[in-house]
Protein backbone atom coordinates (compact mmCIF):
# COMPACT_ATOMS: atom_id res chain seq x y z
CA UNK A 1 0.00 0.00 0.00
CA UNK A 2 2.99 2.59 0.79
CA UNK A 3 4.42 1.98 -2.97
CA UNK A 4 1.10 2.05 -4.43
CA UNK A 5 1.26 5.70 -2.51
CA UNK A 6 4.69 6.47 -3.02
CA UNK A 7 4.35 5.88 -6.63
CA UNK A 8 1.08 8.01 -7.05
CA UNK A 9 2.69 10.91 -5.67
CA UNK A 10 6.05 10.46 -8.03
CA UNK A 11 3.41 10.17 -11.17
CA UNK A 12 1.54 13.28 -9.52
CA UNK A 13 4.96 15.19 -9.57
CA UNK A 14 5.89 14.67 -13.25
CA UNK A 15 2.69 15.50 -14.18
CA UNK A 16 2.41 18.68 -12.39
CA UNK A 17 6.10 19.17 -13.28
CA UNK A 18 5.25 19.16 -17.25
CA UNK A 19 2.69 21.34 -16.40
CA UNK A 20 5.06 24.18 -15.65
CA UNK A 21 6.97 23.35 -18.64
CA UNK A 22 4.38 23.32 -21.02
CA UNK A 23 1.81 25.39 -19.25
CA UNK A 24 1.00 28.85 -21.41
CA UNK A 25 -0.46 30.66 -18.75
CA UNK A 26 2.51 32.12 -15.55
CA UNK A 27 -0.17 31.76 -13.06
CA UNK A 28 -1.04 28.08 -14.02
CA UNK A 29 2.26 27.06 -14.06
CA UNK A 30 3.05 28.91 -10.67
CA UNK A 31 -0.06 26.96 -9.09
CA UNK A 32 1.46 23.32 -11.18
CA UNK A 33 4.85 24.23 -9.23
CA UNK A 34 3.42 24.45 -5.81
CA UNK A 35 1.83 20.84 -6.86
CA UNK A 36 5.21 19.75 -8.00
CA UNK A 37 6.87 20.73 -4.94
CA UNK A 38 3.91 19.02 -2.53
CA UNK A 39 4.58 16.20 -4.65
CA UNK A 40 8.13 16.67 -3.90
CA UNK A 41 7.18 16.82 0.13
CA UNK A 42 5.61 13.87 0.29
CA UNK A 43 8.51 11.34 -1.83
CA UNK A 44 10.69 13.21 1.17
CA UNK A 45 8.36 11.97 3.95
CA UNK A 46 8.14 8.53 2.38
CA UNK A 47 12.03 8.28 2.68
CA UNK A 48 11.68 9.31 6.26
CA UNK A 49 13.16 12.49 5.58
CA UNK A 50 10.80 14.06 7.46
CA UNK A 51 13.03 17.39 8.44
CA UNK A 52 13.63 17.78 4.46
CA UNK A 53 10.22 17.90 3.79
CA UNK A 54 9.50 20.02 6.39
CA UNK A 55 12.04 22.44 5.13
CA UNK A 56 10.27 21.71 1.13
CA UNK A 57 7.13 22.74 2.54
CA UNK A 58 8.12 26.25 4.37
CA UNK A 59 11.04 27.52 2.45
CA UNK A 60 10.18 26.53 -0.96
CA UNK A 61 6.27 26.70 -1.29
CA UNK A 62 5.75 28.77 1.58
CA UNK A 63 8.54 31.59 1.04
CA UNK A 64 9.72 30.95 -2.81
CA UNK A 65 6.24 29.97 -4.69
CA UNK A 66 4.41 32.29 -3.36
CA UNK A 67 6.52 35.44 -3.63
CA UNK A 68 6.49 34.25 -7.30
CA UNK A 69 2.55 34.34 -7.03
CA UNK A 70 2.47 37.88 -5.37
CA UNK A 71 5.27 38.51 -8.11
CA UNK A 72 2.60 38.08 -10.68
CA UNK A 73 -0.31 39.03 -9.11
CA UNK A 74 1.17 42.36 -8.50
CA UNK A 75 3.01 42.93 -11.97
CA UNK A 76 0.43 44.83 -14.32
CA UNK A 77 -0.99 42.98 -17.03
CA UNK A 78 0.92 39.56 -16.80
CA UNK A 79 -1.81 37.46 -15.87
CA UNK A 80 -3.13 37.22 -19.06
CA UNK A 81 0.05 36.76 -20.83
CA UNK A 82 0.79 34.17 -23.50
CA UNK A 83 4.01 32.40 -23.12
CA UNK A 84 5.39 31.88 -26.73
CA UNK A 85 6.31 28.20 -27.54
CA UNK A 86 8.56 28.99 -30.41
CA UNK A 87 12.39 27.66 -30.49
CA UNK A 88 14.27 26.91 -32.82
CA UNK A 89 16.28 24.51 -30.44
CA UNK A 90 13.50 22.45 -30.07
CA UNK A 91 14.75 19.34 -31.80
CA UNK A 92 18.26 19.71 -30.47
CA UNK A 93 17.02 19.71 -27.05
CA UNK A 94 14.97 16.73 -27.57
CA UNK A 95 18.26 14.88 -28.63
CA UNK A 96 19.84 16.18 -25.80
CA UNK A 97 17.26 14.71 -23.72
CA UNK A 98 16.58 11.84 -25.26
CA UNK A 99 20.20 10.80 -24.84
CA UNK A 100 20.43 11.65 -20.71
CA UNK A 101 17.44 9.82 -20.35
CA UNK A 102 18.85 6.51 -22.12
CA UNK A 103 22.30 7.07 -20.19
CA UNK A 104 20.68 7.13 -16.39
CA UNK A 105 18.50 4.47 -17.93
CA UNK A 106 21.71 2.48 -18.99
CA UNK A 107 22.80 3.21 -15.58
CA UNK A 108 19.75 2.52 -13.66
CA UNK A 109 20.02 -1.24 -15.20
CA UNK A 110 23.82 -1.67 -14.68
CA UNK A 111 23.33 -1.05 -10.75
CA UNK A 112 23.12 -3.96 -8.47
CA UNK A 113 20.40 -2.68 -6.24
CA UNK A 114 20.66 -5.43 -3.35
CA UNK A 115 19.45 -4.07 0.16
CA UNK A 116 21.40 -6.22 2.84
CA UNK A 117 19.57 -4.72 5.68
CA UNK A 118 16.40 -2.85 6.18
CA UNK A 119 17.42 -0.19 8.56
CA UNK A 120 15.34 1.83 11.20
CA UNK A 121 14.08 4.87 10.21
CA UNK A 122 16.60 8.24 12.17
CA UNK A 123 15.53 10.68 14.66
CA UNK A 124 16.28 13.38 11.58
CA UNK A 125 14.75 16.59 13.02
CA UNK A 126 16.34 15.52 17.07
CA UNK A 127 20.27 15.07 15.55
CA UNK A 128 20.13 18.18 13.31
CA UNK A 129 18.43 19.98 16.38
CA UNK A 130 21.32 18.58 18.57
CA UNK A 131 23.91 19.39 15.96
CA UNK A 132 23.23 22.78 15.69
CA UNK A 133 23.12 23.54 19.38
CA UNK A 134 26.35 22.06 19.96
CA UNK A 135 29.23 21.42 17.16
CA UNK A 136 27.56 24.04 14.40
CA UNK A 137 26.54 26.96 16.99
CA UNK A 138 28.79 29.35 15.83
CA UNK A 139 27.83 29.22 12.65
CA UNK A 140 23.94 29.18 13.33
CA UNK A 141 24.54 32.42 15.31
CA UNK A 142 26.19 34.17 12.56
CA UNK A 143 23.51 32.83 10.21
CA UNK A 144 21.11 34.19 12.63
CA UNK A 145 22.54 37.70 12.78
CA UNK A 146 23.32 37.83 9.04
CA UNK A 147 19.89 37.30 8.69
CA UNK A 148 18.66 39.32 11.45
CA UNK A 149 20.71 42.31 9.66
CA UNK A 150 18.84 41.84 5.92
CA UNK A 151 15.40 41.90 7.73
CA UNK A 152 16.62 44.75 9.10
CA UNK A 153 17.97 46.69 6.37
CA UNK A 154 14.62 45.51 3.92
CA UNK A 155 12.39 47.30 6.48
CA UNK A 156 14.78 50.48 6.23
CA UNK A 157 14.40 50.15 2.37
CA UNK A 158 11.05 49.34 2.88
CA UNK A 159 10.31 52.57 5.22
CA UNK A 160 8.11 55.46 3.82
CA UNK A 161 10.08 59.03 4.30
CA UNK A 162 7.48 61.16 6.30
Amino acid sequence: MINIAFWFFVIMTIVAALMVVLSKNLVYAAIALLVTLLGLAAMYVFLWADFMAGTQVMIYIGGILILLLFGIMLTHKITSVRISHTNVQRSIGALIVIAIFAGLAWMVNITPWLQIHSQEPQQTVHDIGILLMTDYLLPFEVASVLLLGALIGAAVLARKES
